[in-house]
């Protein structure tokens, strides 16, 4: 046969039956480096990097399947071959080396670590940054007073000496990624246990010393997909991080906790801050002497919007997926954990929502803790129909079903026990991770009381372990910041959450019961007793019972009767239900790490990404919309014309300011309009999850287009099972925020300083 014979039947075969596993095939023979590339081309051209018809010889249309091109959380240093193939055909102009290199400014350069959590960009030459509004809501609140509020009012610096420094806040860059799993497995073939963790800790501390970093740099040894790869990673940290402009929340959060994870949305999550450095670029601590950041890159900012189909590339650090669990898995998550933890905060989010009605100082002390606790109730119970919708639980075990023929097919005998493994394990961490997650759902999450209880055990462990100068720091600083708690707290509506959650906690889980005392049928009794016989309902009691020494003040907390509950059950999760959890967990993770090296074996022409764990990633996708149910259809795109459809006078979630209000009757929107429209929010297939917020969305050229911040209800089971079908990420239109800056703020010094681009004229 010859190379011209062989490469067509590989083309027709990957047209026909859409397997881009050929291409895999192709790179292994001897054909491997022109062929490969000419098969690329081949694919490009008929694709027309989008999905398009293709006439096959019978004249029969098919069309290339590109959903199976989407989903995955990409190392970014290691996106040549596959992943430059695939993000082609979705659209993409760019090539591998433009979004990650370490000889030549890539895109990498433009995406920041912010502050540990959510994820930012650079967008103009003198460092300023773009980040969601909730990742810079922490410091919007710092620099807020009763006079001054910037949380309602929104702020802009009129120019750099405006700009607001935040102690403590940084950004990390990401210098390099290189994969060193070769070299941390060395010496390590048939060792196992306790002994391999040593041998991989003496080879982490040798890679480690073998990378020259210049000062503020730092270089990390990291595991990816569980255990069974490491890359080394070397980051620059900034520290002068200075608040240059937010809007209002009524535009920042507009539609709050009824819009959240919903779709359509119509958010202006954004912030603005600006990184500062020394005369010489380089990372320094605050002073008035810095100057903002020359960056090695950043990003410009497309003004031609997006159209469905249109390629999208999220950039950022996505915190935590688990999408290689198996079957009995995800089934005890949706039919055991989920529904126990959403009843639980049912349960409060009903009695709160009670007070709040009743009263509007209730209502102000506890609107931002109800959003809290109803985050992830809503995410939960999206997550598990998402999960049952997608079918995630048969589609994987199908996959094990094929795993375990070809395990017996090609006699791989370790893995032959992987499965039954599992089905033990889960069944005893089902009820380990259910008690647990009541004593966090109900000591540590809802109930207030008991909460600061929990924190009062932790501070008499410091006294018991580390002394009495220690304690007494501790006990200083823990006073301080209670004095907020307070000015929110409600004793009676917590002390009616207490009776109804330990009366839950009770009956499900009589084992962690402290005494006959506290049961089911009397936690009513108990509750009444609790906040009747405490000092701790107010700011000024907990500053009474913590005055004196040590010795005093915990013989006079080991005789309130909150404390007496709260210290019991903390006594019980450190030493009996987290232990429990953990020896189970520790067992589990082992197999784990067995399974997500058998898969790669077993499949070796299938590529599985690691599992999100706060590492650079990208993942791609398209602008589109979805069918959340029979007979409905999203389009891809909000408009500002939504956001006058929802507006609410004087609501916290729905009100609208006469500004935007004005802006939108006289049409005066500049050049961000299209067709006489504001766009406001748009979604897309790309698989994004907490960590993610604030991550740049880009366009074929990498432009920006928007700015991650959600996903849509139906499609938060994405962390454990991702489908194209369903799972949508939110973001802010790169329009609406300039629309925002410019119009809405007046602040066009931060527009010039931005470079605007028409790439698609």
């Amino acid at each position: 046969m010859t190379e011209f014979q062989t490469l067509s039947g590989l083309i027709n075969k990957y047209i026909y039956n859409n397997q881009l596993s050929v291409l895999a095939t192709l790179r292994e023979t001897k054909l491997m480096k022109n062929l490969y590339y000419l098969l690329l081309i081949s694919i490009l051209t008929l694709a027309s990097c989008k999905t398009q018809q293709i006439t096959t010889p019978q004249d029969q249309q098919s069309k290339l399947d590109i959903t199976q091109m989407q989903g995955g959380m990409w190392v970014p240093s290691e996106l040549e071959g596959m992943n430059e193939t695939e993000m082609r055909i979705l659209g993409s102009n760019m090539s591998a080396s433009d979004i990650y290199d370490t000889t030549k400014p890539s895109l990498k350069d433009a995406v920041v670590h912010f502050n540990g959590g959510c994820t930012a960009e650079i967008i103009s030459d003198q460092g300023l940054l773009l980040t969601n509004h909730h990742c810079g809501y922490g410091a919007i609140q710092s620099h807020s007073s009763t006079e001054n509020d910037y949380l309602k009012d929104g702020y802009w610096a009129e120019n750099k000496s405006g700009e607001l420094p935040n102690p403590g806040m940084t950004v990390t860059f990401v210098v390099r990624m290189d994969n060193v799993t070769n070299q941390m497995f060395q010496g390590t073939k048939g060792v196992t246990n306790a002994d391999l963790e040593k041998i991989l800790n003496k080879n982490r501390e040798a890679l480690k010393k073998t990378i020259t970093i210049e000062r503020d740099q730092k270089v990390t040894v990291k595991s990816f997909s569980n255990g069974n790869q490491f890359y080394l990673i070397v980051t620059e940290n900034f520290k002068d991080i200075r608040f240059v402009g937010a809007p209002p929340s009524s535009i920042g959060k507009f539609g709050a906790d009824t819009d959240n994870w919903m779709w359509p949305r119509h958010s202006g999550d954004f912030s603005l801050f600006r990184i500062y450095a020394d005369k010489n670029n380089n990372p320094a601590e605050y002073s008035k002497d810095n100057v903002p950041y020359k960056p090695k890159h950043f990003l410009p900012i497309s003004l031609d919007g997006v159209e469905t189909g249109d390629f999208t590339l999220v950039f950022g650090f996505p915190g935590r997926t688990d999408e290689y669990l198996p079957a009995v898995a995800i089934n005890q998550i949706v039919h055991k954990l989920n529904p126990e933890k959403i009843a639980i905060r049912e349960t409060s989010l009903a009695i709160m929502d009670k007070y709040m009605r009743k009263d509007e100082k209730i209502k102000l002390q506890y609107a931002s803790k109800f959003a809290g606790i109803a985050n992830y109730w809503k995410k939960w119970i999206g997550e598990s129909q998402g999960l049952i919708q997608s079918k995630a639980v048969e589609k994987k075990r199908a996959l094990e079903t094929e795993f375990q023929t070809i395990v017996k097919e090609k006699g791989l005998t370790q893995y032959n026990t992987i499965f039954s493994d599992f089905n033990k394990l889960y069944e005893e961490y089902g009820e380990a991770a259910q008690a647990r997650d009541y004593w966090v759902e109900v000591v540590y999450r809802n109930v207030e009381l008991l909460n600061l209880t929990f924190r009062l055990y932790q501070l008499e462990q410091t006294y018991k372990n580390k002394g009495e100068k220690a304690f007494a720091k501790a006990r200083d600083e823990f006073v301080k910041g209670k004095e907020g708690f307070y000015k929110n707290f409600n004793a009676k509506l917590d002390q009616e959450v207490f009776a109804k959650l330990m009366y839950m906690y009770d009956a499900r889980y009589p084992k962690t019961r402290i005494s006959e005392e506290y049961r089911v049928k009397l936690w009513n009794e108990s509750a009444e007793k609790a906040y009747a016989n405490t000092k701790l309902t107010s700011y000024d009691g907990l500053k009474r019972v913590l005055k004196g020494t040590g010795k005093q003040v915990f013989e006079n907390l080991n005789k309130d009767k909150a404390y007496q509950i709260g210290s019991a059950y903390s006594e019980k999760f450190f030493k009996e239900l987290n232990p429990n959890f953990y020896a189970v967990k520790d067992k589990l993770d082992v197999v784990q790490k067995l399974y997500s090296k058998a898969l790669q074996e077993v499949f070796p022409n299938k590529r599985f990404f690691p599992d999100a764990n706060s590492t650079l990633r990208v993942t791609y996708g398209q602008v589109k919309g979805y069918s959340p149910k029979d007979g409905m259809e999203y389009l891809p795109v909000s408009y500002l014309d939504g956001i006058i459809e929802k507006y609410v006078p004087g609501d916290y979630e729905f009100d609208v300011s006469q500004k935007l209000q004005d802006l939108y009757a006289t049409k005066d929107y500049g050049q961000y309009h299209y067709n006489g429209k504001i766009p406001v929010n748009f979604i897309g297939t790309n698989h994004t999850t907490g960590g993610n917020s604030g991550s740049p969305v880009l366009d074929a050229h990498g432009n920006l287009i928007g700015l991650n911040f959600d996903r849509v209800w139906e499609g938060t089971m994405s962390d454990y099972n991702y489908d194209a079908n369903i799972c949508r990420n939110i973001m802010v239109d790169a329009r609406y925020i300039l629309f925002i800056i410019d119009k809405y703020a007046g602040a066009s010094h931060l527009i010039d300083e931005m470079k605007l681009v028409h790439p698609k004229k």
